[in-house]
C-alpha cells in the first residue's frame, strides 16, 4: 500500500506547467512504499507518472492517501491515519492471558468536529475507531447574495481549546467553508498548528487556499483534482 509525501527539498524540473506565482510555495508530490523491499521502497523518478495520476503540486502541509471505491472505505482510511498524527505515550497493555507488552495509547485531550451537513457522514468512522471520543459540530453555509461562508450554529466541548481537533469535511472545493470553521475554532481559543483536516476530494485551489491562510494546519486526503465531487452529502445521506 503507498502513501504519497509531500518532498519540501525535492523540486520537480518537469513542473513547468505550473504558474509562477505558486512554484515558490508547491512542491512536488512524490510517491514512497510502505514495503521493506529495495525496489518498492525506491521513490519514483520526479517524471515518471506517479501511479496513473497526474503531476500534482501542493504544500508540505498536504499528505496524499491511497483512494478507495466505496466512501466509507475511504472514510475510515483518512480517520485512522488522522489518529496516527495524535500524540500518544507508552503504556504496559496486559492481554487476556495475562501477557504483558510494551504498547502505546492516545494522550487526553483530542476531540472531533464536523462541518454539518456533509461533514457528519465521517463521525462514524471516527466512532468506530474511537467510541467515547468528543465530536462538536459547525453548520456554515453561503451567502446567496454576497456568496461568502456564514457560520449560523456552533458547539463544542467547552474544553476544546487544550484538544487536539480532528475537522471533518469530506469535500474541499474553495477552501472557503474550512477556512471559516478554522476561525470560528480559533475564536474558541483552538491553535492551529492542533487542527488536522480530514477530506476525501480536494481541489488544489481549495488546499493552497487554506494553507495560505494557515500554515501551521495539516490536511490528510485521499485525492487531489482540479475538479472535485459535488453534493456529497446529498448522494451519501441519500437526499440528492
Amino acid at each position: 500500500q503507498k502513501t504519497a509525501l509531500i518532498k519540501n527539498n525535492m523540486p520537480c524540473p518537469s513542473s513547468s506547467n505550473s504558474s509562477n506565482s505558486e512554484h515558490g510555495v508547491m512542491k512536488q508530490v512524490r510517491f514512497s512504499s510502505g514495503c521493506n523491499s529495495d525496489s518498492d521502497s525506491q521513490e519514483k523518478p520526479c517524471g515518471a507518472p506517479l501511479s496513473g495520476r497526474p503531476q500534482i503540486q501542493l504544500g508540505p502541509q498536504l499528505k496524499l492517501l491511497p483512494l478507495n471505491d466505496q466512501a466509507d472505505l475511504c472514510i475510515r482510511l483518512v480517520v485512522e491515519e488522522g489518529l496516527n498524527q495524535l500524540p500518544y505515550t507508552e503504556c504496559v497493555v496486559t492481554t487476556p492471558t495475562g501477557h504483558k507488552y510494551e504498547g502505546v495509547k492516545f494522550e487526553r485531550g483530542n476531540c472531533g468536529v464536523s462541518i454539518m451537513r456533509s461533514g457528519e457522514a465521517m463521525e462514524q468512522g471516527l466512532r468506530d475507531c474511537c467510541r467515547s471520543i468528543r465530536i462538536g459540530k459547525i453548520l456554515i453555509q453561503s451567502d446567496e447574495e454576497t456568496m461568502k461562508a456564514k457560520v449560523y450554529y456552533a458547539k463544542f466541548p467547552p474544553d476544546i481549546y487544550r484538544r487536539k481537533v480532528l475537522l471533518m469535511y469530506p469535500i474541499l472545493s474553495t477552501g472557503n467553508t474550512v477556512i471559516e470553521a478554522v476561525r470560528v475554532l480559533m475564536d474558541h481559543g483552538v491553535d492551529p498548528s492542533h487542527i488536522i483536516l480530514l477530506s476525501l476530494f480536494s481541489t488544489p485551489h481549495g488546499a493552497k487556499s487554506i494553507i495560505d491562510e494557515f500554515p501551521e494546519i495539516t490536511i490528510l486526503t485521499t485525492e487531489v483534482d482540479t475538479v472535485a465531487p459535488s453534493h456529497f452529502g446529498q448522494k451519501y445521506f441519500g437526499t440528492d
